[in-house]
């Protein structure tokens, strides 16, 4: 729902989502997301390695075959595999660390950090940095 609410931005964009859950298809909007492409990969954490691994192939196979020019993802697993996958392809990317981690960035982010063009938080007390390259994220506001 978050990277949702950021839907003006990519608007007139060629768009492709990709979740863990096929029901989010009924939160796309018929008019706004008009001939997005839709992808569903499994969900996975690190403590299920082989949920990773088939995670991490279906990426490959939706990154290889979307060859998308920007990644924005608002975080877990998935979004930084996208990230790096997309990253090799060339593609600039943004990770918008999740509004539920407002103690701390997550690990998700942490990671990504390092490697992303864009870094973002949604809490301000979380912000330190530029938002770009392992400078730490910056703050420009909640998406909620």
């Amino acid at each position: 729902m978050q990277l949702l609410r950021c839907r003006p931005a990519w608007a007139g964009c060629e768009v492709s989502y990709v979740t863990v859950r096929g029901s989010y298809r009924s939160d796309l909007d018929p008019e706004l997301d008009k001939g997005a492409r839709f992808y569903v990969v499994n969900d996975a954490t690190r403590w299920n390695k082989f949920a990773l691994a088939m995670m991490a192939l279906r990426l490959a196979w939706i990154v290889a075959r979307v060859r998308p020019e920007v990644v924005i993802t608002t975080g877990a697993a998935p979004g930084y595999f996208a990230i790096r996958m997309a990253k090799l392809l060339g593609a600039r990317t943004m990770w918008i660390d999740s509004i539920a981690n407002v103690e701390h960035v997550s690990m998700g982010g942490e990671l990504a950090g390092k490697h992303v063009d864009v870094w973002l938080t949604q809490w301000a007390h979380l912000a330190s940095g530029d938002g770009a390259r392992a400078g730490g994220p910056a703050y420009a506001g909640a998406v909620l």
